[in-house]
């Protein structure tokens, strides 16, 4: 078996040649396509402001169009609170269907795709027939830009609304399969690849203790250190796994991955990342699938054991759902219904023979695992979803180290229009799949939509531009309705993970660097390497991102200006215009300007406050986990029930009085009652809660039977990992105002360095 694999490892190499080639080929083509449609529109505007008659006879012809509309796309002549009949009935039909149907099921998601296909269809016909303002060049290229970039975002909605007509879930099939892995019927061999580079001991440590205690007979646990690291070596020899490294870091990860792949031989192959943990039935869950040959790759999501940057800066650890909870509970599932869900990178199974037929995992691109799973689809493979929490990791920790992973992502994804395993023209993929995979790409450049959109409200009051032409019944009828609709079942539809407004926020942190790394991306789209997600990072102070934050102060500042200096001018212009057509038309152009301001105020001052780093003084996660617990201090004897617990320590809220005589750093014994653990520990602090009294103790000479004792009981329980709901959109503009109100670093002026709870279990 490995023979066979390295043979085919050195075929590729020969073959290494033509597919620089053909990478190369494939970016003359895609660059050349981008430029020539950014010539191509500077040409067209350039033209129109030099005066190029030609030109101003094209965009007048358009203008004349635009001011008169076909009949059907103007406002009914009637009252405007007639006008808002429309609106209230879809939101009554609304609130009715997710009343009946609190989760979506497929006749009621059905029904509200389809009721969304339909209205943001006709808004695209509105807005592109009715509301272009093309009165002058200038004010043509912002609203052209405008509705070009407002196109693209619509575009990817609409792909997305058409891949929710379906639903698929595939517990009931888990179940199923799982029945012949328990009884022995299949029981495959299995390697466990957990690569690493840069982590901490103490994270590789949980993650192969957690993968030891893995319910499976037929597994080989591998260590793929890619640092050389003495401490990777002797922490393997420990805890009696084996351990690969190489003389070089080339491919990063995907290398690292495949030196492990031809020194190794069992039928499977799971990947966890260095921080992930999974629950003892991770492999009992998903490997029955594999009965079935067709299928290579069965993905399962992420979650994480601590709160994101973002959630832990505004001081919603436990409100706020992690940032990748929108892509591994709806995205993932929409996909996998399409036949084109991705390969996530970690907490995976993959069918060795598989990979080895197609080469072995994907090294052209940062995010191998992307289009490893991209390469077996298109020969015939299947890659499914298993949308069950069966591990969990560590998010990144601070925003710098968020922001790295997020452009990481970006790059890695682009790069996949340069390489052979293009998923929009690769050979064996249906129309479905590739819609699902342009959705990818498009989500990317979006960043540049939501900038234009930050800054549409300046070109509103500095250069007396009025983008979109359009009257107050208009927008009631056309845009009221879309808009509403979409608010009212936006966390309905991607199953409570996330609300619109708070969606924003999460991209409106990132849209700048996004912009810059994605236009990067397109013109040197290898020319950055591979950029390993810091772990392990503590800190006692606040750490302002001045870095990242810097576009956004500028711009607020210029919004804010841009708010008062529209409200003048619309005083101004009140006083002088006498026409009432005039005046009605202007007073709605400077009302949404208005309005977008004030929006994006909010936005991005919310997201300034999310650059500020919060201390986390404390490298190990404490949990949420409630334990009856016995104490014993000298020849005292106490019973109690832990309020935090971690593998360095617990709190326990005891039910009786605590000698008077107690004193810091005492020895106690403690021990777990339902694990039946006893530990030896020092008390480090006490206190009252709830007029109980407190004791913080921690854990000393913690032998290794003990400590895998304890990362058993904190991460690998199966069921343990639970979803939260995110608030709906009314509950996040009053987090938004309490957030405003309330700023973390105002009101936390004294930096607690004792443990947080940030994990639910």
């Amino acid at each position: 078996m490995q023979k066979r694999g390295l043979s085919r490892f050195n075929l590729r190499r020969k073959t290494g040649a033509n597919l620089v080639s053909q990478r190369v080929f494939q970016f003359r083509v895609v660059m050349l396509m981008l430029l020539s449609i950014v010539v191509l529109s500077g040409f067209l505007v350039g033209g129109w402001f030099a005066g190029d008659s030609t030109i101003n006879r094209f965009f007048a012809q358009i203008s004349v169009w635009q001011a008169n509309p076909p009949m059907w796309l103007e406002a009914p002549m009637v009252n405007d609170k007639y006008l808002l009949l429309p609106t209230l009935a879809l939101l009554i039909a609304m609130f009715v269907v997710m009343k009946l149907s609190p989760q979506p099921r497929v006749w009621s998601q059905r029904l509200v795709v389809g009721i969304l296909f339909i209205l943001t269809l006709r808004y695209v016909l509105w807005r592109s027939l009715s509301t272009l303002n093309l009165v002058n060049p200038l004010n043509g290229a912002i609203s052209l830009g405008l509705f070009g970039l407002e196109i693209l975002m619509l575009l990817s909605s609409l792909i997305e609304l058409f891949l929710m007509l379906n639903i698929k879930e595939r517990h009931r099939e888990a179940d199923e399969k799982s029945i012949a892995v328990i009884d022995g019927d299949f029981t495959p061999s299995v390697d466990i690849f957990i690569p690493t580079y840069n982590e901490p001991v103490f994270i590789v440590r949980r993650t192969i203790i957690g993968c030891q205690s893995l319910e499976y007979l037929q597994k080989t646990i591998y260590l793929l250190d890619d640092n050389q690291r003495l401490e990777m070596r002797e922490l393997a020899e420990e805890l009696g796994c084996h351990y690969i490294s190489r003389a070089d870091n080339q491919h990063a990860k995907a290398g690292n991955l495949n030196n492990a792949l031809a020194r190794s031989s069992s039928e499977l192959i799971v990947v966890f990342d260095a921080d992930f943990v999974p629950t003892k039935n991770f492999i009992t869950r998903t490997v029955g699938f594999f009965q079935d040959e067709t299928i290579a790759i069965v993905q399962t999501p992420q979650t994480f054991y601590n709160a994101d940057p973002i959630a832990r800066n505004l001081g919603l650890e436990n409100i706020l759902t992690p940032d990748e909870e929108v892509f591994h509970r709806h995205i993932q599932s929409i996909r996998d219904s399409a036949d084109s869900a991705i390969c996530a990178g970690t907490s995976f199974v993959i069918r060795r023979s598989a990979l080895e037929k197609t080469g072995g995992f994907v090294t052209e691109s940062l995010s191998e695992d992307y289009y490893t799973g991209v390469n077996l689809s298109s020969q015939g493979y299947r890659l499914i979803y298993l949308n069950e929490l069966l591990s969990a990791g560590l998010a990144a920790e601070n925003m710098s180290s968020y922001v790295t992973q997020r452009l990481r992502w970006a790059q890695g994804t682009l790069q996949g229009l340069f390489i052979k395993a293009n998923p929009l023209v690769i050979p064996g993929f249906s129309l479905t799949q590739r819609l699902a995979h342009l959705v990818g790409f498009l989500i990317w450049f979006t960043n540049f939509s939501r900038i234009y959109f930050l800054l549409m409200p300046l070109a509103y009051s500095f250069l007396g531009v009025i983008p979109i032409r359009s009257n107050l019944a208009e927008l009631i009828y056309f845009w009221l309705p879309l808009y509403l609709v979409n608010l009212t079942v936006f966390a309905w539809l991607n199953k409570y993970s996330r609300s619109a407004f708070l969606s924003d926020i999460y991209f409106l942190v990132l849209c700048f660097p996004l912009a810059v790394t994605v236009t990067q991306s397109l013109l040197r789209p290898f020319s950055k390497g591979f950029q390993v997600t810091p772990k392990g990072i503590s800190s006692d102070r606040y750490i302002f991102n001045w870095k990242l934050a810097s576009p956004l102060i500028i711009l607020f500042i210029a919004t804010a200006i841009s708010l008062w200096q529209n409200l003048c001018m619309c005083i101004v212009q009140r006083s002088l215009t006498t026409e009432v057509a005039t005046i009605a038309e202007q007073s709605v152009g400077r009302g949404l300007g208005w309005m977008w301001s004030i929006y994006n105020l909010i936005m991005i001052g919310t997201a300034i406050l999310i650059l500020l780093d919060a201390p986390k003084s404390d490298n190990f996660e404490w949990f949420d986990l409630r334990r009856v617990v016995q104490l014993k201090i000298g020849n005292d004897t106490f019973w109690g029930v832990t309020t935090m617990i971690s593998e360095i320590g617990a709190e326990i809220a005891l039910t009786q009085q605590l000698p008077i005589n107690l004193v810091v750093s005492q020895s106690v014994k403690i021990t777990i009652a339902e694990e039946n653990l006893n530990l030896s520990a020092a008390i480090v602090k006490t206190g009252f809660a709830d007029e109980f009294p407190t004791i913080r103790i921690h854990f000393e000479s913690v032998s290794l039977s003990q400590h895998r004792h304890l990362v058993e009981m904190l991460f690998c329980r199966p069921g343990q990992w639970k979803r939260q709901n995110a608030p709906g959109e009314i509950g996040s503009l009053w987090l938004l105002l309490k957030i405003w109100l309330k700023p973390r670093i105002v009101f936390d002026k004294k930096v607690d360095v004792s443990p947080v709870i940030v994990a639910k279990v």
